[in-house]
């Protein structure tokens, strides 16, 4: 078996959450947030579209974490975010949390919103 070191670049995986919060990068952040290669920052939910537009450029594939069950994102954001041009994947934040880690280990361009779980 052959074992290799992931590399993630600019971007830092997540480590783990919890009721409320996300660990990424070895650090809390409590509430909901969007992170990738720009880093972590605070997202507002699913009316806060700026925030992940922001990301059309530089973001292929954006991971909604939609809390602790999956759930449908209002159609006005999904339909805004791919008329732009980027790719939006809709699962629960669990999901969401372990399917960017893969993809982002693989050097791949992607960002994750997540809201938090109960």
């Amino acid at each position: 078996m052959r074992l290799n070191e992931v590399v993630f670049n600019d971007a830092e995986p997540i480590d783990g959450y919890g009721p409320g919060f996300f660990r990424i990068g070895g650090k809390r952040h409590d509430g909901a947030l969007v992170t990738g290669y720009m880093g972590t920052r605070p997202w507002g939910g699913y009316t806060d579209a700026e925030t992940l537009l922001d990301l059309v450029e530089d973001v292929d594939v954006l991971f909604i974490g939609t809390g602790t069950e999956i759930a449908h994102i209002p159609a006005a954001l999904r339909n805004r975010l791919e008329a732009e041009g980027l790719g939006v994947e809709a699962m629960n934040s669990p999901a969401a949390c372990r399917t960017y880690n893969v993809l982002l280990s693989e050097g791949r361009r992607v960002a994750a919103a997540l809201l938090p779980v109960d």
